[in-house]
């Protein structure tokens, strides 16, 4: 009876807090925390309806991962960094801006759980990059993937190429006889292309998405791409990385797979 009275007080303190909105039933065993910002599922996802928890906890997003809900713009800021130093663009598609190589990060946050969204991360798939990011970096990676998706439904851009590396022998392009085993990349043309790890990946080189590390802050395009592979080291002289020579028609086909013409800005 005593459980049943101190219920309903939280219940009523809810509601006024909250201008008459339904009865949050969260509050029979949460306690009430940021009650001016509306409803528990509004920051927090689930169903404050249901009394059964594997119901009500049904796609819960926990505090951590709803951060970016309480405005506070360091915070948020800190995370949009996060995911501009880690050029997840050059990629996907996030906050509707991005390259359409992989699965758009918006589509992804309204399909998947925040838990769901971290994992991709902490155990990234074969042709993602392993950022081996600490927990909390991941925590806020996943708040700016999912402050970007608010009030977007997903991208309807093309369907991402799925590449079958068993699918028999084919005609080897130029990147992966001649980078390839340094390099992967995800190429609009011909999907994943590459098995190595020891350069960087170089997916979306040739976009507006992907990191100003040419030199000197400059971006990456056809003419310094083939400075580059002509001599890295009299770009960067201590470049590790050995000069790789082509002939004209590998190196336009090389810049043909570097190209991306799915951009969303």
């Amino acid at each position: 009876m005593v459980a049943r009275v101190l219920i309903s007080l939280l219940f009523a303190v809810a509601s006024s807090a909250w201008g008459g909105q339904p009865r949050q039933l969260c509050l029979s065993c949460h306690p009430v925390h940021y009650a001016e910002r509306g409803g528990c599922s509004g920051c927090h996802l689930g169903n404050p309806a249901a009394a059964r928890k594997n119901i009500a906890h049904a796609g819960l997003r926990g505090g951590k991962y709803a951060r970016f809900t309480l405005g506070n713009t360091v915070q948020n800021k800190e995370s949009e960094q996060l995911l501009e130093q880690l050029a997840c663009r050059r990629c996907h598609v996030s906050g509707g801006r991005g390259n359409r190589l992989a699965v758009s990060l918006d589509a992804a946050a309204a399909r998947r759980t925040a838990d769901e969204l971290a994992l991709s991360i902490r155990h990234p798939v074969a042709n993602m990059p392993d950022f081996a990011l600490r927990e909390e970096q991941i925590t806020t990676l996943v708040n700016a993937v999912l402050a970007d998706s608010r009030g977007r439904h997903g991208d309807e851009g093309a369907p991402v190429k799925v590449h079958f590396t068993t699918a028999g022998t084919q005609k080897k392009d130029v990147f992966s006889t001649k980078c390839g085993s340094c390099h992967r990349l995800l190429s609009q043309r011909l999907a994943a292309l590459g098995t190595g790890g020891i350069g960087p990946n170089l997916s979306g080189l040739l976009s507006p998405w992907y990191p100003k590390t040419f030199r000197n802050g400059e971006v990456w395009n056809s003419k310094n791409l083939a400075l580059w592979l002509k001599n890295p080291r009299a770009v960067r002289p201590e470049a590790r990385m050995l000069p790789v020579p082509l002939t004209v028609a590998e190196l336009k086909e090389l810049e043909a797979l570097l190209v991306v013409s799915e951009v969303v800005k």
